[in-house]
């Protein structure tokens, strides 16, 4: 091989190792002969396990996507899906992509295989997913404005007149018994309407180094005490090495124990929850005018019976909620606050097997 084609070929090596696309290459007999970093970042596989072997042994259970490949396999042009496909992992849930595949031809124009390209389009669905929650709260506050200038008012008549009453009865009366319900009732819904409010209203974020470790362990200790009548094994996996972020501490803690919560919440009597913080470097916050930063992961994961695939989609709504007490606004609070700090709110959960969320906020410093 001559200095120019060895030079070329390294050239080739290092731009595909240093793409953000994943590229797979496979010969005519549909064997992977090339796998770049980003492919094995996508996939779960290491080139080691992935080269030589069938595309089918590692993408067998992703029909849309053997499909689309075999396509241009056997028509000889390019193939290039509208829609996202979901390929299917066996260490991770599937992962929404763009798929592009190109017949591959040598010099001497004859077809030997095809190049596959692939596009993470998980980080894309979530920000639809944050813009969809936005206009929600927006429309959301449009109404609590509304709701809370015409309830209010009445709120406070009725409470006044029923403490008024409550003075004017003799201290024996059975009738005080409901005007104490008629107080506390209206203190429920002043209340629910103030956590509406409180959704939806602009809050300047009172900005500082915030130690997550910190938060998480003192959250962790406040819940431990909050349900005596269960059984419930807290494990920290926290990461000593992230550095302090800048953030709302009062915010985020607000955030972390209403997590927390939920999740004991969902264990019946017994049960594990485990948080765990890491440094996820293959994600970066970009944000124009600054550089790219990685992002701080935190997971909140329990074995309790987990939510329904119906509901899951849901969970963010304001006022929806599967349990027999509370509001439904706690994690769309969540999710506020996790928007005012350039983050990221994520959930699964399976059947009988537990519910993880997972917040990943950008590694900026004060």
């Amino acid at each position: 091989m001559k200095n120019g084609d060895q030079k070329d070929r390294s050239l080739y090596m290092r731009v595909l190792e240093n793409m953000e696309e994943a590229v797979v290459a496979i010969d005519d007999t549909e064997r992977i002969v090339l796998f770049n970093p980003a492919a094995q970042i996508c996939t779960g596989y290491s080139d080691r396990q992935a080269l030589q072997r069938p595309l089918e042994d590692l993408f067998g259970t992703s029909a849309d996507f053997l499909r689309l490949v075999r396509t241009a396999l056997q028509t000889g042009r390019s193939i290039t899906s509208h829609e996202d496909i979901l390929l299917h992992r066996s260490s991770a849930p599937p992962l929404p992509v763009g798929l592009s595949a190109s017949p591959l031809f040598n010099r001497k124009g004859d077809q030997e295989g095809a190049v596959i390209i692939l596009r993470d389009h998980s980080q894309i669905r979530e920000l639809e997913e944050t813009v969809r929650q936005a206009d929600r709260l927006a429309m959301l506050g449009t109404l609590a404005a509304g709701l809370a200038h015409e309830i209010k008012n009445p709120l406070g008549g009725i409470k006044g007149a029923a403490q008024l009453l409550n003075l004017e009865l003799p201290p024996d009366n059975p009738m005080r018994e409901y005007t104490q319900v008629m107080t506390r009732e209206v203190n429920r819904v002043n209340d629910l309407i103030e956590e509406l409010l409180d959704l939806t209203r602009p809050r300047p974020k009172q900005l500082s180094e915030v130690n997550l470790s910190r938060i998480l362990a003192d959250q962790v200790l406040m819940q431990k005490q909050s349900h005596p009548d269960k059984e419930i094994s807290y494990q920290l996996q926290l990461d000593p090495s992230i550095p302090p972020i800048r953030g709302d501490e009062n915010l985020l803690s607000r955030m972390f124990l209403n997590l927390l919560k939920n999740a004991a919440e969902a264990i019946a009597g017994e049960g594990n929850i485990t948080v765990t913080s890491r440094i996820a470097g293959q994600y970066l916050y970009n944000k124009p005018g600054e550089r790219p930063v990685p992002m701080v992961t935190v997971e909140i994961q329990d074995n309790g019976p987990g939510i329904p695939a119906e509901e899951l989609d849901r969970i963010f709504t304001p006022f929806f909620t599967t349990k027999n007490r509370g509001c439904g606004l706690g994690l769309a609070i969540c999710q506020k606050i996790i928007n005012e700090h350039q983050g990221s709110l994520r959930v699964s959960s399976q059947h009988q097997q537990g519910t993880t969320f997972t917040i990943s906020l950008p590694l900026k410093r004060t």
